[in-house]
């Protein structure tokens, strides 16, 4: 099982990021997708849901608006674009999979700086 993180960076306070978790060694397409952050010191949080099908999202309430999660089931990926970026987004970012009374699984992470 493998899920592998990308697309993070620095970016200027305003900018955008789009991450990418790949997905391997399960059926995907079977689980809810969701993407979690851990900022230095602080503890890992919750920041977009999607389930199996796609058909609902979830966000935390300092991500609505700015954050869309999206999933491409054919490709077994997750996606997760990060708009009007602020410097209280600067964290490690993780994709996790999950589904009912299956292990749950985590990426590396990726790390997301907003800075000037």
């Amino acid at each position: 099982v493998q899920l592998v993180e990308s697309g993070g960076g620095l970016v200027q306070p305003g900018g955008s990021l789009r991450l990418s978790c790949a997905a391997s060694g399960f059926t995907f397409s079977r689980y809810d997708m969701s993407w979690y952050r851990q900022a230095p010191g602080k503890e890992r949080e919750m920041v977009a849901v999607i389930t199996s099908a796609g058909g609902t999202t979830t966000y935390a309430d300092s991500m609505k608006g700015r954050f869309t999660i999206d999933r491409d089931n054919a490709k077994n990926t997750v996606y997760l674009q990060m708009n009007s970026l602020k410097p209280e987004d600067t964290a490690v970012y993780y994709c996790n999979a999950r589904r009912p009374y299956y292990l749950s699984y985590w990426g590396q992470g990726t790390q997301v700086t907003v800075s000037s």
